[in-house]
């Protein structure tokens, strides 16, 4: 408990071992340690049940009896009597959101990543550092790195000289400058037409940097300098553009000078240390480019059990995992920690979001090491790492002339006209619906309806997905439509617009009523015609004889009316199911499957 807590508590001390020091114990190891007919089972179950504790010197008796290890467990802890808390006011607390792996246990709760910064820790606690060296994400944009700071202290531990132990730290973190780096340096830059000024600008950079081409920009250069040093602007803007490659520097020698200024971000390989000493710096992550080591996630979760029993509530700790941890590794951690009866587990996947705060390396390199060798994009330079993976949606518009279909309806006894706008290649691009009957505010919602959904199709929303999602709305107006040569009842009009849509555009036919003829041509505009799959468009028929035409079989169609007509029905097909049971009712149609009329109640 801190200080400015602590100060406002006040406790009444109550000397240990004495009348009133009670032990807290579970059920099942009252039930455990004192089974019914213990000679001490009568004055335990009498003190749980009017203190829910047990007396200190009951339970050391039991002990000597039993010499259980989870009562002398218990026997270690001693508690005071809260008597008062005063409320402290508001007072300001930092939290600089997973600024590091820093952890305290305090009221009962083990919490971590707090406050490292401003309380100047690396790790602490049983939170194993993320990686030797990270780079933070600030809320407002950009990063900056922090290196453990434990590494000198832990070299010198180790017995290592302060010369070797500032080589071995200037291998992990680099030397943060361009003086006397290999191959890129204030004397090459110079030659290639750089100023001492934008020199500078690059230096003052290089601390927070993942890698060194990063520092090299349009934005920390100016626009006017890189054209001035022979980079056009189309080259600049080029998502594949590299200054360091543009500039004649080989792959090698801007590998060898990253190494110099942002350093290796690992300690294996470093100058002078032992590998025996390898352990001592493993991190909850890959440490760089070229690191391998890493604390198996299982490690977390057996010192997590270790510390547990110590703690009433769960532990606060994130569980790091590599990227290419596969779904079964994650079910088995799950399953080890509740083997293991730790109370909570929070893993983390290495790159599962879009952003995370801490980072160890660069994003491309993860993204190339996730697929084969040979699908590495060797045209990716280092300047896209910040950048986030999106698709950049961008507008197709239609054309000032463009074809497209009115199409007239009546929906539940209120006239609706829907308008299309299409591409050149016949898809849908836009849509108009207009009302004029209905009042200003409905034709107002209507008409930014279509808007919106003109825009979404403009910007790449399929047509499929407004079909899905609006189809079977159902408020009013609804019921029956007029005027569609095959959809005949609608739940709304937004349903019977999207069924138009679909039916004219897609092709779709599972929400009409009445089924288009094969091999009719009922679209418009440039869409696609309804065809069987297998047959293509027929060519001009020839005059038949009276002959040809008496002998040829009937059509389905046809066969449909003159059944129907056997049967006593008119051969009318109903409006409303596309059912051909439709008898005169007096002067009348009536349907005998929906009970839809002609027009008589």
């Amino acid at each position: 408990m801190g200080y400015r807590k602590n100060g406002v508590v006040h406790v009444k001390r109550i000397a240990q071992t004495g009348k009133r020091d009670y032990v807290f114990l579970p059920r099942e190891l009252v039930e455990e340690a004192v089974p019914v007919g213990s000679e001490h089972r009568n004055s335990v179950m009498l003190s749980l049940k009017r203190h829910q504790s047990i007396p200190r010197d009951t339970v050391m008796r039991v002990y000597e009896d039993t010499r259980s290890q989870r009562l002398l467990s218990a026997l270690q802890f001693f508690y005071d009597t809260a008597e008062s808390n005063e409320d402290g006011g508001i007072q300001p607390t930092f939290d600089l959101s997973v600024p590091e792996n820093m952890t305290y246990i305090a009221n009962g709760f083990v919490s971590h990543n707090t406050i490292g910064l401003v309380m100047d820790c690396d790790t602490t606690g049983i939170e194993p550092d993320f990686a030797m060296v990270k780079f933070k994400k600030l809320a407002g944009g950009g990063y900056f790195k922090i290196v453990n700071q434990s590494l000198p202290r832990a070299l010198a531990k180790l017995g290592y000289s302060e010369q070797k132990a500032a080589e071995i730290v200037k291998y992990v973190s680099g030397h943060g400058t361009l003086d006397g780096c290999p191959y890129i340096n204030r004397e090459t830059l110079l030659a290639k037409g750089f100023t001492n000024e934008k020199i500078a600008a690059i230096e003052g950079q290089l601390p927070n940097v993942f890698e060194l081409g990063m520092a090299f920009n349009k934005w920390s250069l100016g626009e006017e300098f890189c054209k001035s040093i022979g980079i056009s602007a189309k080259r600049l803007d080029s998502r594949d553009f590299d200054m360091l490659a543009e500039l004649g520097f080989t792959k090698q020698e801007i590998s060898a000078a990253n190494d110099y200024v942002c350093g290796t971000m690992t300690i294996e390989g470093a100058p002078h240390l032992h590998e025996e000493h390898y352990p001592v710096f493993d991190c909850a992550s890959k440490c760089g480019k070229s690191g391998k080591r890493f604390i198996h996630h299982m490690g977390h979760i057996k010192m997590m059990a270790a510390a547990q029993p110590f703690i009433s509530g769960a532990i606060s700790k994130t569980i790091n995992m590599p990227s290419h941890t596969t779904v079964e590794e994650i079910k088995d951690a799950y399953l080890q920690s509740w083997q293991l009866m730790v109370k909570a587990n929070a893993l983390y996947r290495d790159g599962s979001k879009l952003s995370q705060p801490l980072n160890a390396i660069a994003g491309e390199d993860e993204i190339a090491w996730l697929g084969s060798d040979n699908d590495i994009d060797e045209t990716i330079g280092p300047s896209h790492v910040q950048q986030k993976i999106s698709v950049k949606l961008e507008k197709h518009s239609l054309p000032a002339k463009r074809r497209g279909f009115v199409q007239e309806a009546t929906v539940g006894g209120h006239k609706v006209f829907v308008k299309t706008g299409e591409y050149p290649d016949g898809t849908l691009g836009e849509i108009f619906i207009d009302m004029y009957k209905e009042g200003a505010s409905y034709r107002a919602l209507l008409n930014c309806f279509a808007v919106a959904v003109s825009k979404a199709l403009q910007y790449g929303v399929p047509l499929e997905e407004f079909v899905d999602s609006f189809t079977f709305t159902r408020f009013e107006p609804s019921g029956l439509v007029k005027g569609h040569e095959s959809i005949k009842n609608a739940t709304s009009i937004i349903d019977y617009i999207f069924r138009a849509l679909g039916y004219e555009y897609l092709g779709r036919t599972d929400f009409v009523h009445v089924k288009p003829l094969e091999g009719v041509d009922e679209s418009y505009g440039e869409q696609k015609k309804i065809l069987p799959a297998n047959e293509t468009a027929q060519k001009p028929a020839k005059p038949k004889t009276m002959e040809e035409i008496d002998s040829g079989p009937d059509s389905e169609e046809e066969v449909k009316v003159r059944m129907a007509r056997s049967r006593g029905y008119t051969g009318d097909q109903c409006a409303g199911c596309g059912s051909m049971k439709v008898k005169r009712n007096g002067a009348c149609t009536l349907c005998e499957d929906c009970g839809a009329t002609s027009g008589c109640s």
